[in-house]
């Protein structure tokens, strides 16, 4: 079910068009990325939903219903980059004044539960690790009782541990039946968690679909093996894209890997550990944003 939705938005600053006459989706029990080079749009999206700003054109939903009404407003929870909260307060007490701002929040033991702060309730928020210190953003997020979760780059800053352990949070407001919108510059975080991806180039969608779907828009393959070969040998050859070498392995990515093989094989018939695989999305992306062209998504 669609609980929130951009349709045919624009959106200027002066001189600049933020978002051009765009179509988004966000449907409960999914994640949707909104992935971007930093200018591309997906703040002023951002903005848009949470009722922060006005469309020039087009029609901003949330339930149904302008996303400056309260009544929306109070069944979505927001984790954004911008903004602090007291470092003097602990982590309960935070809990408490949000969970006020809203009619039917969650008890706060299910709140700490979900958000993984067991045992740091009474810890100062200055005190807190930076892991921690995003599970309690997370807690003030969820602690309403959301049925949509908007989460601007949550991760940013995190090592790896802590940014895993707040997927598995996230992963559970979804199969509780939440929608989220993800921003983030992890492409790594968008391939493990998302159902569908947007990418945004220049305030308009570029690319639509599974994060299967959108590797798949890039159709180059990347190639792995040993070879006596020497980079500018192989760039010889004709049909890469790009060639490294990584120890005792070279690595290219080529637009015609059924046309590359063969040649390699023929310049080097002692060629071995040879793996051809499919990109991945950092490779997906980089392809679809340099070579953009706008799709019709959403009618």
């Amino acid at each position: 079910m669609v609980i929130a939705e951009l349709r045919g938005v624009t959106k200027r600053y002066g001189a600049v068009t933020a978002l051009d006459g765009i179509n988004l989706d966000i449907c409960s029990g999914q994640l949707l990325a909104l992935l971007g080079p930093n200018g591309a749009g997906k703040t002023t999206a951002v903005r848009l939903l949470l009722g922060l700003s006005k469309p020039d054109a087009g029609q901003v939903r949330l339930f149904g219903r302008d996303p400056r009404e309260r009544i929306a407003r109070v069944r979505i929870g927001s984790m954004l980059q911008v903004g602090k909260v007291p470092e003097t307060l602990r982590v309960r007490e935070h809990i408490e004044l949000f969970s006020s701002y809203y009619p039917h929040p969650l008890p706060l033991k299910e709140t700490v539960r979900a958000a993984g702060l067991e045992g740091l309730e009474n810890r100062l928020f200055g005190a807190l690790s930076g892991g921690q210190r995003q599970r309690v953003l997370f807690a003030l997020a969820i602690c309403g009782n959301p049925e949509l979760l908007i989460l601007d780059e949550p991760t940013a800053g995190l090592d790896v541990d802590s940014r895993r352990g707040l997927w598995r949070h996230i992963r559970l407001f979804i199969a509780n039946g939440g929608g989220v919108l993800l921003t983030t510059h992890y492409l790594e975080e968008a391939d493990a968690l998302a159902d569908r991806i947007v990418v945004l180039n220049h305030g308009r969608v570029v690319a639509e679909g599974t994060p299967s779907e959108i590797k798949q828009r890039a159709s180059q393959r990347k190639i792995r093996c040993r070879t006596r070969l020497t980079t500018r040998e192989i760039q010889a050859l004709g049909a890469a894209v790009s060639v490294r070498c990584d120890g005792v392995f070279t690595e290219m990515v080529a637009a015609d890997s059924d046309s590359l093989v063969p040649r390699l094989f023929h310049s080097d018939p002692g060629l071995s550990d040879l793996e051809v695989t499919g990109v991945g999305l950092e490779d997906a992306f980089l392809t679809i944003t340099e070579n953009a062209v706008p799709v019709e998504v959403n009618q």
